[in-house]
């Protein structure tokens, strides 16, 4: 009898449990409407560092002309970064620098690591990358292990820097990616717990309404980027994480 109990409660907490958690899969199946998402045909091996080679120059030349100084918090990572106009007004009491390029994975990060981030010598970085790279194609794994890579490469030469990793958050246009951004984050999350010079922001649940769809006020007319409601909602969320 007891064990029968047991079993029918447990049956009525998953039921209420899935009643609750509508999955991300059966979101999409109900949020077709808003948005159909374009899957990116590309390998994710055919990964091209030279098509940032302009932007990373023009960064240098920024650098060489207006030298930043050492121990600021440095944001880098994809279009949310680069997009990012209102840094020095959200952070007025630190020193912000945005080196952000758009359509930017992980792997770039770390690739233009010597040019964009050891130069700065910063306090912390801010790094919001990952969901370009699951678009690609990548698995949730193997964006994870390009992360790790990325912490590596900044502890070798900046062990006393912290990393703040931003997590990937679903828009309408990339609605179909968001389990994938669900696991990448989980992935994540568990790893910075495990090391005290990491630190882990959720967005994911940020974007998302009632409806558990995103949020249209949070993104501009491309449904993919931030609107400025978008980033005052992020600012909020960053600003207590930042170093005092």
């Amino acid at each position: 009898m007891r064990s029968t109990t047991v079993t029918a409660t447990a049956l009525l907490a998953c039921a209420l449990l899935i009643t609750i958690l509508p999955a991300c899969s059966q979101s999409q199946q109900e949020g077709t409407s808003r948005s159909t998402p374009t899957t990116s045909t590309a390998s994710p091996d055919d990964h091209n560092f030279a098509r940032w080679e302009k932007q990373i120059a023009a960064y240098e030349k920024m650098d060489r002309d207006n030298p930043p100084a050492e121990g600021g918090v440095l944001f880098i990572g994809s279009s949310t970064i680069r997009r990012w106009k209102t840094l020095a007004q959200d952070f007025p009491n630190h020193h912000v620098i945005n080196r952000g390029f758009g359509g930017s994975q992980i792997v770039d990060s770390t690739h233009f690591a010597e040019r964009i981030i050891f130069p700065y010598k910063p306090r912390m970085i801010v790094l919001r990358a990952g969901g370009n790279d699951i678009h690609s194609g990548k698995s949730p794994e193997r964006v994870f292990a390009e992360y790790k890579a990325f912490v590596a490469a900044v502890r070798a030469t900046l062990p006393k820097t912290r990393i703040l990793y931003i997590s990937v958050s679903p828009s309408p246009a990339r609605w179909a990616d968001c389990d994938a951004y669900q696991a990448l984050n989980a992935l994540i999350e568990k790893y910075s717990r495990r090391h005290s010079y990491l630190d882990y922001l959720e967005t994911y649940d940020m974007v998302l309404g009632s409806d558990h769809q995103p949020r249209p006020e949070l993104f501009v007319a491309d449904k993919l980027h931030f609107s400025e409601e978008g980033y005052r909602l992020l600012a909020d969320r960053v600003r207590p994480l930042l170093p005092k």
